[in-house]
């Protein structure tokens, strides 16, 4: 079912087109990825179809019953309430429905079958159990703990009020929410950002199984794989759809721009033979009809528009000035932290000349610190760093922190650089998508991918020979990260980065180390490598843990001692004499209950009400007892199997 339409969808500023004539189809399960550079609109687009903006042309028709949620990049959640109360907001509609169903219980036990309102009463009553558990109404708490966990707030967050909370922890508890209100459409705009390696995992499982449409801008290839089966791409004012997932877009794009240039390039060479035709013949009176004819065909011809490709990329490269000593990088048993807070402990890194070293773990754990430590922000708790001979520092910073505020992005660069000449500042700008009067923007007005670029090309005009690197990729579209990734494969000198975008740490890392609240951990390899083995370990542990389960079951299980074991056959055979009177008294039960149901349905006393109810009253008292045997025989049956095993 066709839950939105977007027809010609425009939107301008000015004289300028953002984009035009924009078509989008979401049905029922929909997984859309919509795709396309820094500025092309993605996010403009994704506002006008959630309704905040009204486009400049066009419309935007939903499904009247379709509800939509929208959730914009780095929104957090601002609330006075604890993390658990706000969860249970998405569940409002379940919870008046269990008020309910609680007072009609107390209505139905003081309620007498022959009263007037019974049949109504309990048709409501049949109607809310209905829909509640239609609604996951008796699991909506262990859906909440289930989306919490996966956000990675563990039990002793959700009495915590949320704005004492950080920021990012608000951003993750908006996306939480938002996923437990499950809307027809879901329009999320950058959702991992702010997510760890763990929790991407976890969102990229979840998101597959989701009950409504999907509609989301990521960056993370990886992530948008596993999630999306559909992608519209907006270019060049432009946008074209593609079925599949991220990969597959790319491999039908590039099929596709091999076949247009195919049909341009026939268009031409037919083209070309009718002008040269036209030309030669034109004036002779033996074929001028003829040319006058070939000129009619190229004049109705429908000609075809010069492939363009992809729209141009940032083209850089990091060199380095001189080459440093073969030990870049010594660390041995440190800690980190801040405040006296530990961390991480022990921390133990050796990084050697033109290594790539990815350095992942959970969020809060000490990335940042441990890379501001190096580079002498934040002093270690424990230890310190050693670098090795003629080693150069390059840092970028992943909050831009060294970007100046006041100055244009071409004194950004020139003011350290004084004595480069003004046109190469500009050509270095230039291979980083800042052309003409671009270089002439302040810091402050630059978007998060501008700053990116710009911090970029600062690093790559220092010429350092050790790159340390803390999430480079964030703001960046997939075409410059792509860039990037080609970049720091090509550099000569040594890199240690931190990063979420797991398809980057695959192509650029040598090495990864693991921080954890133990320490760091080396894995000798590439991400999919440390995947790998994390899983071997993950297996291992499992096998060791069950091994010294049945060791210790084996340890404390009671000795072959004679006077132990008659006294328990002595417990053994009382438990059964007391299970077997119990089983003889239920079947007594269950003969009187049937009896009593068979006298009830008899249509002689069908307008005796009296002896009804009195048979009735009978028959919940057998029935109440019967429950009590049953609970009673289960107790003692669990005990006797308990004492059985050992």
């Amino acid at each position: 079912m066709i839950l939105l339409q977007a027809n010609q969808i425009a939107r301008y500023f000015g004289a300028d087109t953002l984009f035009d004539n924009i078509q989008m189809e979401i049905s029922t399960k929909s997984r859309i990825a919509l795709v396309g550079r820094n500025g092309a609109g993605k996010s403009t687009l994704l506002k006008i179809i959630a309704g905040i903006d009204a486009p400049d042309a066009g419309t935007i028709a939903k499904n009247k019953t379709a509800s939509l949620g929208y959730l914009a990049q780095d929104t957090g959640l601002d609330s006075n309430k604890t993390v658990w109360d706000e969860m249970l907001q998405a569940f409002v509609e379940i919870i008046t429905m269990e008020k309910r169903m609680r007072e009609l219980e107390l209505i139905i036990s003081e309620l007498q079958p022959d009263a007037l309102n019974y049949e109504s009463v309990m048709k409501e009553y049949d109607r809310l159990q209905h829909d509640f558990s239609e609604k996951n109404g008796y699991g909506y708490e262990n859906e909440i703990r289930s989306v919490l966990h996966g956000f990675g707030f563990k039990e002793d967050f959700y009495s915590k009020n949320i704005n004492t909370l950080s920021g990012g922890q608000k951003t993750r508890l908006a996306l939480a929410r938002m996923l437990l209100q499950k809307p027809d459409i879901l329009i999320l705009d950058e959702p991992t950002n702010h997510l760890d390696i763990d929790t991407l995992s976890w969102l990229e499982n979840y998101l597959p199984t989701y009950s409504g449409a999907l509609l989301i801008v990521s960056h993370d290839r990886y992530f948008l794989d596993k999630v999306v089966n559909e992608v519209y791409e907006i270019s060049r004012h432009k946008m074209r759809y593609y079925k599949g997932n991220y990969s597959k877009y790319l491999e039908l794009k590039a099929e596709q721009l091999t076949s247009e240039w195919k049909a341009y390039e026939k268009q031409q060479t037919e083209i070309n033979k009718l002008e040269d035709f036209v030309a030669r013949n034109l004036v002779r009176a033996s074929t001028t009809k003829r040319a006058q004819s070939r000129r009619k065909t190229l004049e109705k011809m429908e000609r075809l528009e010069r492939p363009q490709g992809d729209e141009k990329s940032a083209n850089f490269l990091f060199g380095i000035e001189k080459v440093s000593g073969n030990v870049v990088l010594q660390i041995e048993d440190a800690a980190i932290g801040y405040d006296e807070r530990i961390l991480s402990e022990p921390v133990s890194v050796d990084i050697r000349r033109q290594e790539a070293i990815a350095l992942v773990g959970p969020n809060g754990i000490g990335k940042s610190t441990l890379l501001k430590s190096i580079i002498g922000k934040i002093p270690f708790i424990k230890g310190n760093a050693i670098l090795g001979t003629n080693v150069q520092i390059g840092y970028y910073d992943q909050e831009q922190a060294n970007l100046h505020g006041t100055k244009t992005v071409l004194a950004e660069l020139w003011d350290e650089h004084p004595t480069t000449p003004e046109k190469d500042i500009r050509n270095i700008l230039g291979s980083f998508l800042f052309s003409g009067n671009d270089v002439e923007k302040t810091i402050p007005l630059l978007s998060g991918g501008e700053k990116a670029r710009v911090a970029l090309a600062k690093l790559s005009m220092d010429r350092e020979n050790f790159l340390i690197l803390d999430e480079p990729t964030n703001h960046l579209d997939i075409d410059n990260k792509e860039v990037l990734e080609n970049a720091l494969i090509d550099y000569e000198g040594t890199l240690l980065f931190v990063s979420h975008d797991r398809y980057f740490i695959n192509r650029i890392a040598t090495k990864v180390i693991e921080l954890s609240e133990t320490g760091s951990k080396l894995y000798l390899g590439d991400y999919d490598y440390y995947l790998e083995k994390k899983k071997e370990e993950e297996e291992l542990a499992a096998l060791l843990a069950e091994k010294s389960s049945v060791q210790q079951i084996e340890t404390e299980k009671p000795k072959n001692d004679f006077y132990q074991n008659k006294e328990q056959q002595k417990i053994v055979r009382n438990l059964n004499r007391k299970i077997i009177q119990i089983e003889e008294n239920l079947a007594t039960l269950d003969t009187s209950i049937a009896e009593i149901e068979q006298t009830m349905s008899d249509t002689a006393l069908v307008d005796d009400h009296m002896q009804l109810m009195s048979l009735n009253e009978e028959l919940e008292t057998k029935r109440t007892t019967q429950e009590q045997l049953l609970t009673e025989w289960e107790n003692l049956s669990l005990e006797l199997e308990e004492l059985e095993e050992k």
